[in-house]
């Protein structure tokens, strides 16, 4: 008889795992609530842009002393969303630029008419950063309801951009647990292995294949082509949190998902992901 040795991890899961299958659980039963039985879907991307903005915005203000105004970035992040509801992109693009007049022009009364602002440039920047990381990047994950063909309605095109998401996490956690050797960007993200993201996009690939043909009824290379680009953008937005955590001195966000850290530690990858999958879904959906 052939003896089989168990395959084991070569790194920690680094979390704790019941919780966060646990939340991921209820929140992916959220979302389908919010699809499939009440019309909750811009509510509930707009209350998750709210709190992601006001979580960065509370660690910038506790980490480095940015002054950055969260009434602000919020307004603006909502005005983003709602627009992009009657006037799609258009409305975006109106909602963002009207945010970033808002936070240039507060700025220079952030200590009255009489004192010169310090670090003027610096917090209008940030500011700025947080505007397109966020909102601006959650209105295109807003839009997704707004896709219509042939009788395949909005939930559809969300669906399958959630399933694509979980793909590329799970894929890729399993991956970078069990084979993780080789890090991808160490100076940014230790944890982060190019056998990590390979589980990503093979995972990604063939979920995306399989949901744009089935549930969307296009081709299956545009499924591929969909897997790969929000897994490419979902990776990128993980080392960009990695490397804004970092300069911070920071670990997580907050604790408001356990397990997971806060809520940005679970929408990082999700929010720049969410502009790629409109921009393949729009080509669908045409």
């Amino acid at each position: 008889m052939v003896k089989t040795t168990p395959l084991k991890p070569k790194n920690s899961a680094g979390r704790d795992l019941k919780a966060a299958i646990g939340v991921g659980v209820g929140l992916g039963a959220l979302v389908l609530v919010c699809i499939f039985i009440i019309p909750g879907w811009y509510p509930l991307v707009a209350i998750a842009v709210a709190l992601g903005t006001w979580e960065v915005a509370t660690r910038l203000k506790e980490s480095e002393d940015y002054r950055v105004s969260p009434a602000v970035l919020i307004g603006g992040g909502q005005l983003m969303v709602w627009l992009s509801w009657h006037f799609g992109a258009s409305g975006v693009a109106a909602g963002f630029v009207t945010s970033v007049l808002a936070v240039m022009f507060s700025g220079l009364f952030v200590n009255g008419r009489y004192e010169t602002p310090v670090n003027y440039l610096r917090d209008t920047s940030m500011s700025m950063y947080v505007l397109t990381w966020i909102p601006l990047f959650g209105s295109f994950a807003a839009m997704l309801s707004r896709f219509e063909r042939d009788g395949i309605g909005g939930s559809m095109f969300i669906v399958t951009f959630m399933l694509c998401v979980i793909a590329s996490d799970v894929g890729g956690y399993a991956a970078g647990v069990l084979f993780g050797s080789h890090p991808m960007a160490p100076a940014v993200s230790p944890k982060k292995s190019w056998e990590g993201f390979a589980g990503s996009v093979l995972s990604g690939a063939a979920v995306g294949a399989v949901a744009v043909h089935f549930l969307l009824h296009d081709a299956l290379w545009l499924g591929v082509l969909l897997g790969i680009g929000l897994v490419i953008c979902a990776t990128l937005g993980d080392l960009v949190e990695s490397q804004f955590k970092r300069e911070l001195g920071i670990k997580d966000m907050s604790r408001m998902l356990p397990g997971h850290g806060g809520l940005m530690d679970r929408l990082d990858g999700l929010l720049p992901s969410a502009m790629v999958t409109w921009l393949v879904l729009s080509v669908i959906a045409a």
